[in-house]
């Protein structure tokens, strides 16, 4: 009797469970969240959708040219895969890196980057501590909340703060939510930083003049962007975008979807989306074949078949240099200049294709792209 009377709660419970999560789960407007048959197809029906993650880290981009500075953005959804990232032209290694771990510290932890960055302004020992755990103490995180819903977080990194003049990477972050969601909570408090009174004087690295490519401006970074790179044929996060939309409109005017990663020739993200059902999966192997094409100088379509034409060599160097034998990675190359590549997964068979129509729509019969 005991068991059944403990069956009848358990159920109870579960059920008054669901019932307020679907609850929850509908107080979140559908327009910002993946819903219908995408929603199906992840058992989610709370995570950020492509949509809003477009239009949040769009919007920030904008403002942020707006101030004349760069930033690299990601958004993340509720599990912690990218949904969209974008790198503005100019970015170094330090500045995309720092992004996702701002927005992977707002999501684990809930609340703004910066709550993490006060507490180790007051106590450095907290830096050293969270460290270990993965957290980044560091402002231009925040959780994305919708009715009091979690649906996913952004993270911005890449521009100098000025507080007094009203920026900074959470700033831009706080104002496209703004903008596109909802007023948000205001920002917690910036405590000021300890400096030694002996600074040490820092060395400046800068080319005299910008770099020069062959290329159209609008397919690589250029002018006071490359300099700073000191690259002028790296792909320009236009063309990155430009490559990821023909990819994708490609796919769904086929009635599908795919996860697309652009990254550039040093193997750097650039721009990167992931449309509404597909998995973290998706978005891991994009990004595997992106940078086996980039590393691999060819379509990752030839170590598969490699893998089965010579069963002997191929599955050892796939191993000893890491490289990820599944078609749909290509090498972006324009004019015969590899400029970056672009990697393409979830289309049932058929990235490789998608990937093409990705670089035919970017570049036009000016791009490299498999010949059989």
């Amino acid at each position: 009797m005991k068991r059944e009377h403990s069956n009848i709660w358990i159920g109870a419970v579960a059920a008054a469970m669901t019932i307020t999560c679907g609850a929850r789960a509908q107080e979140v407007p559908s327009e910002f969240v993946v819903s219908g048959a995408a929603a199906e197809a992840i058992l989610d029906s709370t995570t950020i959708n492509l949509a809003t993650a477009r239009a949040i880290a769009s919007t920030c981009a904008r403002l942020a040219e707006e101030r004349g500075v760069a930033v690299s953005v990601y958004v993340l959804d509720n599990d912690g895969n990218h949904v969209y990232v974008h790198r503005m032209d100019g970015q170094v290694w330090t500045n995309v890196a720092t992004a996702e771990m701002k927005a992977r510290t707002a999501l684990r932890l809930r609340t703004p980057s910066k709550s993490l960055m006060n507490q180790a302004t007051r106590n450095q020992a907290v830096e050293w501590r969270e460290m270990e755990l993965g957290l980044f103490s560091n402002a231009g995180g925040l959780p994305i909340i919708v009715n009091d819903q979690l649906i996913g977080a952004i993270g911005v990194g890449g521009s100098a703060p000025r507080i007094a003049e009203g920026w900074s990477d959470e700033i831009c972050a706080h104002k496209a939510m703004t903008e596109v969601l909802s007023p948000q909570p205001p920002l917690l408090e910036d405590l000021p930083r300890e400096r030694p009174a002996d600074r040490l004087p820092t060395a400046r690295f800068r080319a005299e003049a910008p770099p020069e490519s062959s290329l159209p401006p609008e397919f690589v970074v250029s002018g006071a962007a490359a300099a700073r790179i000191f690259d002028a044929n790296q792909i320009s996060a236009s063309a990155a975008v430009a490559v990821t939309n023909g990819c994708r409109e490609w796919i769904a005017q086929r009635g599908g979807s795919a996860s697309i990663y652009v990254i550039d020739n040093s193997g750097l993200a650039v721009h990167a989306e992931k449309m509404d059902g597909r998995v973290a999966h998706d978005m891991q192997t994009a990004l595997l074949k992106a940078e086996t094409a980039l590393r691999g100088r060819g379509p990752t379509s030839s170590r598969e078949t490699g893998v089965h034409n010579n069963p002997g060599g191929y599955p050892r160097s796939v191993t000893l240099f890491d490289f990820y034998s599944v078609a749909g990675g290509v090498p972006i190359v324009v004019d015969n200049q590899l400029i970056g590549s672009v990697g393409v997964s979830g289309t049932d068979g058929n990235d490789e294709a998608c990937a093409v129509a990705g670089l035919e729509a970017g570049f036009g019969d000016r791009a490299t792209v498999p010949g059989y």
